[in-house]
């Protein structure tokens, strides 16, 4: 399942009581997705509503609903080893270090070539060296 997007414009403690409400409801479930409806994800909401005759909206309410509360346990696990929460840092925790110390190399090595200090080949050159050490 994808993980929730929440829109951070809107109440999270409501987002959830949505969540719940669509999970506690019988089938078939009248209040399936309107969590969705709330966040402004138009199409996710319809796609709960026309599988409202089966259990699957009632389950994905339930475990958004707990999602929503928890506040997405990766990303606080995340935040306090001091990394973003991207795609690209689950697979290489240490990509964004080597993206910043290359983006870093870059500016100073434009810095140097617009002082004069670096001619455009010489500059070419470190720019390539710096563009292989990337992953």
């Amino acid at each position: 399942m994808d993980a929730p997007q929440i829109n951070h414009d809107k109440n999270v403690a409501i987002t959830a009581a949505l969540a719940f409400l669509g999970a506690l409801q019988p089938t078939p479930v009248p209040f399936a997705g309107i969590h969705k409806f709330y966040l402004g994800q138009y199409g996710r909401g319809l796609v709960y509503i026309l599988l409202g005759a089966t259990q699957l909206p009632r389950i994905a309410c339930a475990a958004e609903g707990v999602w929503y509360l928890s506040g997405s346990p990766i990303k606080k696990l995340w935040a306090k080893i001091g990394r973003p929460f991207t795609p690209e840092t689950l697979i290489d925790p240490n990509l964004g270090d080597t993206v910043d110390a290359v983006a870093k190399g870059l500016r100073e090595i434009e810095q140097l070539r617009q002082e004069g200090l670096l001619s455009e080949y010489e500059f070419e050159q470190k720019r390539r060296n710096l563009l292989e050490q990337m992953p």
